[in-house]
């Protein structure tokens, strides 16, 4: 009982803290509510047995977006208030309670029982070259879906490099850059484990990504990484390996294929498929939490890389 009464006011909690990003006057305050709501998220998907998706709606919901929504706000005239009317506010309340009970409508007409799926997954487990059923149909069964998504994130970021403009400089607040370096090797180890892991519970590559980019946008925002920009060579291949193992993996795959059966593009050989899973897991992690951290914190201006620059032969 207590469990759910904690539920049901974690769920009205997350109703409020949405409906009051939405109709907040003041930007700051709807920046600071959606963080909050972003932490009450990754409670949700605890309390859901799903600590992969928790840790990933934590580094992300709360921590990248709202470091990207108050580097918005920072580049905005914050002494010209904007005011809005009500009906301006209220209309996007609305469309969170339509969207709210599009998805309890869907919810209901759910089968009693389970999809078939279910089973044929489970009963092509031990050719996917990994134990958990997740992994196995974002980088076995259904691949195609994993390397697109990597395309899209790439190709975003690629268009907010072209739009937006060069970061200016800041401060560094003390008491962060410390903790920013304590943290930095947990984060590291933690994301490292989440990849591994994900062969057999949850977690993988865009969780142990998402988490490594959390990081490093601490560590860039506090003037660390001054190596990670985009003008890197280096920054830019690891960028690109997410999609270019994924292809190279599948034509090796292709290429490996000594069965009777029909040669099938990302159709991994079961005697081999949990390396090529792995291979791209890793490769795809790296470019994840390298575009995140970039769209996040983008480049720096050109004094501040020139500053940043002689700084480093300084230091040489």
């Amino acid at each position: 009982m207590s469990l759910l009464l904690f539920d049901a006011t974690l769920c009205l909690l997350l109703l409020v803290l949405a409906l009051a990003s939405i109709l907040s006057r003041q930007l700051v305050h709807g920046v600071i509510l959606y963080i909050a709501f972003g932490l009450m998220m990754a409670l949700a998907w605890a309390r859901l047995a799903t600590p992969d998706l928790a840790l990933a709606e934590a580094a992300i919901g709360a921590g990248l977006t709202g470091a990207l929504c108050f580097s918005a706000l920072a580049r905005q005239q914050l002494h010209l208030p904007v005011v809005l009317s009500w009906p301006q506010r209220l209309w996007p309340a609305v469309f969170v309670l339509l969207m709210l009970g599009g998805v309890l409508a869907a919810l209901l007409q759910l089968p009693p029982t389970a999809s078939p799926l279910v089973d044929v997954a489970q009963a092509e487990l031990i050719n996917s070259g990994v134990s958990h059923p997740v992994t196995a149909v974002l980088l076995n069964f259904r691949s195609w879906d994993t390397l697109l998504e990597l395309v899209v994130l790439l190709l975003a970021l690629l268009g907010a490099l072209q739009v937006a403009p060069a970061a200016k400089a800041t401060t560094s607040w003390p008491l962060s850059l410390s903790w920013s370096r304590l943290l930095a090797p947990m984060v590291i180890l933690l994301a490292g484990y989440l990849l591994w892991a994900g062969a057999s519970q949850p977690g993988g590559a865009f969780q142990a990504g998402a988490l490594l980019a959390a990081g490093a946008v601490v560590l860039r925002l506090n003037h660390q990484l001054n190596w990670l920009r985009w003008s890197n060579f280096w920054i830019r291949l690891l960028i690109v390996s997410g999609v270019s193992a994924f292809v190279l993996a599948a034509l090796l795959a292709m290429l490996l294929t000594t069965d009777n059966t029909d040669v099938i593009w990302l159709r991994w050989p079961p005697q081999l498929a949990g390396g090529f899973i792995l291979l791209v897991e890793l490769f795809a992690t790296l470019a994840i939490a390298l575009t995140l951290t970039l769209l996040v914190v983008g480049e720096p201006a050109a004094a501040e890389q020139a500053q940043q620059n002689s700084g480093g032969e300084a230091h040489d």
